[in-house]
């Protein structure tokens, strides 16, 4: 295509082994080159832009001096894959990304033998690294062979807990491995904490600045050229708290800080670390979000994540909205309800703009709190503001709110503190995949005594359940929500309470009843319009809660139909698995109710638009008309004639 960047010696790397044949100064090219497509690739597919642009000097110097892969590369998190993508074979479908049937935005291990470990959760690449290095050891055998692990991890990752854990794991057992750090100062927003102010200080003095490669525990390893700056540095650094004491008290040797989007710094450091190092080794690498493209230097979240956008501009090529988000919802009704209450406090881990806490952050900075990539201190620290006597909000993606699972139950449900858990990204993402699905939090946390779960069916229903968590001091309370626009409907000046526990009929119907939990009531409703022609009403009611049930709504649908279907965007286990417990305790069965529950099947989905992830799943309205057909006998019926 002619409006795509040229790139004579990128077109000559098919494998990463062609690295090998081009000179440093020719790498210099490669790197140029595949900065160019990469921007173009994303301009046509969108995706997680910045990460990939502030890697991509380090990707070349990776894959041109390491051997992948028999050398086990391993992306935290993968937002920065892109690049890595494009030179391990897969160019050619680069601009698939994150569509149907197309590359993933992350790294997946049944995509390429390039990538070894999955990811798109951040803090896992030490743990895995030091599984291979000691897999590596014991003789373990795989096809490509085991070689060499890396982790290249940034340091918004880093002030997750596991990644702590691994490197005290791995200092202690010595294995030989490398961890890259990669440091841009940002992860999804910018990094917060003590580490964060730990790792700037490395670099803020002017005299860094003047360093090739600044060493402290790891001169030997350097080749005579860099000894005397390696030197200057630890002379530097005598007496004071920085430098690379940290992660030398993990057991690691530590090298750094490097410029990391400089080929002449990171290939003869790689080189001589790769040749040398005996044990774990980190070495810190300092790079910027972003790098190269001016629009993704100067945004606000550096092009974490972007739609489609003009190359020469920046400017993302959005479809216009019909209606807010349910994220921008949220936001508004929080801030609502803390104008009028001064307890009211939010955390979030490390996402203040995707849960919409960004606004919040700017109108009450004193009661909002971003603890970074760390959902188990979140909640923890969510109970305990509790415990003290605040109203926190912890507002977490659902996929992400997993992480902190013992936290909740330990430290929340058990003590039946009143955390209220906005749980973001409910159901099927889109784009991102398997990795980011809303998948299972209803059934994770309707399990758990004491709890209140609400599901929204609509925006007015989210801005409800947003006043109904600020009053509720009786336990923990979680309301979920999906990623996008709302349905249109009109909004309310206020939230109302809801009573805890109850539904709402949406319309009276006969011999089916169908019984709504979250945002498929639209496509409910859509399916009972195609039900009408055939004389065909159901009864739909919108369930409103998970846990408690509204026994009483439930057990008059089931007595007055002759069949009930549940539907929920969620997997077995969840709302449908409670309406059948309870229906089976009270012996409706025995009395011959047929009934279905509608969830997300048994396996993870892979990327696409939410709608053709729904219609994988069989829970868009044709599947609901096609469902109620069936349990009235219906399609049996038409098949005998």
């Amino acid at each position: 295509m002619t409006d795509r960047p040229q790139t004579p010696l990128l077109d000559q790397v098919h494998l990463p082994s062609d690295l090998k044949r081009f000179s440093d100064e020719e790498l210099h090219q490669v790197a140029q080159e595949l900065r160019a497509e990469t921007i173009s690739a994303v301009s046509v597919t969108g995706g997680h832009l910045g990460a990939g642009l502030g890697v991509v000097e380090l990707t070349v110097a990776l894959h041109a001096v390491f051997d992948t892969p028999r050398d086990k590369l391993i992306w935290d998190v993968g937002h920065q894959c892109y690049p890595h993508k494009i030179l391990t074979g897969r160019r050619e479908r680069i601009r698939t990304l994150r569509q149907k049937d197309g590359l993933s935005g992350f790294t997946k291990r049944s995509e390429s033998p390039y990538d070894p470990f999955g990811a798109a959760h951040s803090s896992t690449s030490i743990s895995a690294a030091l599984g291979f290095a000691v897999a590596r050891d014991l003789g373990g055998s795989i096809e490509s062979g085991l070689g060499d692990a890396i982790a290249v991890i940034g340091d918004g990752s880093m002030s997750a807990g596991m990644a702590f854990e691994a490197m005290n794991n791995a200092g202690h057992l010595k294995k030989r491995l490398f961890v890259i750090l990669n440091d841009n100062e940002m992860s999804i927003a910018p990094p917060v904490g003590a580490l964060s102010s730990y790792l700037s200080r490395l670099y803020a003095g002017e005299p860094f600045q003047e360093f090739k490669a600044a060493a402290k525990g790891a001169v030997s390893l350097l080749p005579p050229p860099f000894r005397e700056g390696a030197k200057r540095a630890r002379d530097l650094l005598k007496g004071l708290t920085v430098g690379g004491t940290l992660f030398e008290a993990l057991g690691f040797s530590y090298l750094g800080p490097i410029d990391g989007h400089d080929l002449d710094q990171l290939l003869p450091v790689l080189r001589t670390v790769k040749a040398r190092a005996t044990g774990p080794m980190l070495i810190h690498v300092i790079t910027k979000k972003g790098k190269g493209y001016a629009p993704a230097e100067s945004a606000r979240d550096k092009g974490h994540a972007t739609a489609k956008f003009d190359v020469l501009t920046g400017v993302q090529k959005k479809a216009p909205s019909n209606a807010p988000s349910y994220t921008s919802v949220f936001a508004r009704a929080l801030l609502d309800e803390a104008a009028r209450d001064s307890r009211i406090c939010a955390v979030t881990a490390a996402m203040p703009d995707g849960t919409g806490l960004n606004l919040f952050a700017e109108r009450y900075p004193s009661r909002c709190f971003d603890v970074g990539i760390a959902e188990q201190h979140g909640v923890t620290f969510s109970a305990a503001l509790a415990a003290g006597g605040m109203r926190p909000f912890c507002a977490m993606y659902s996929t992400f709110l997993q992480r902190g699972y013992d936290q909740v139950v330990h430290d929340v449900a058990i003590q039946r503190l009143p955390v209220r858990f906005a749980i973001d990204r409910a159901g099927l993402v889109g784009a991102d995949g398997a990795t980011h699905a809303g998948a299972f939090d209803v059934a994770f946390l309707a399990n758990l005594p004491g709890f209140v779960v609400m599901a929204a069916a609509d925006e007015a229903e989210l801005v409800h359940m947003v006043a109904t968590a600020a009053a509720h001091d009786d336990g923990p309370i979680a309301f979920r929500f999906p990623r996008g626009e709302g349905t249109g409907v009109e909004m309310p000046e206020r939230g109302e309470l809801l009573e805890i526990g109850k539904g709402r009929m949406i319309r009276q119907g006969a011999r089916v009843a169908i019984l709504s939990f979250g945002t498929r009531l639209s496509e409910v409703m859509t399916a009972c319009e195609a039900l009408s022609a055939r004389g065909i009403t159901p009864t739909v009611a919108d369930a409103r809660f998970a846990k408690p049930l509204d026994r009483d709504l439930i057990l008059a649908l089931a007595a007055d139909h002759e069949a009930l279907i549940t539907i929920e965007e969620g997997a077995v286990g969840g709302f449908g698995s409670h309406v059948a417990q309870l229906l089976s305790d009270e012996g409706v069965f025995d009395r011959g109710l047929r009934f279905r529950s509608m969830v997300l099947p048994d396996t993870f989905i892979d990327h696409s638009s939410p709608e053709d992830m729904y219609a994988t799943a069989g829970l868009n309205a044709a599947d609901i008309e096609a469902k109620v057909l069936e349990v009235l006998g219906v399609e049996v019926l038409a098949r005998r004639g």
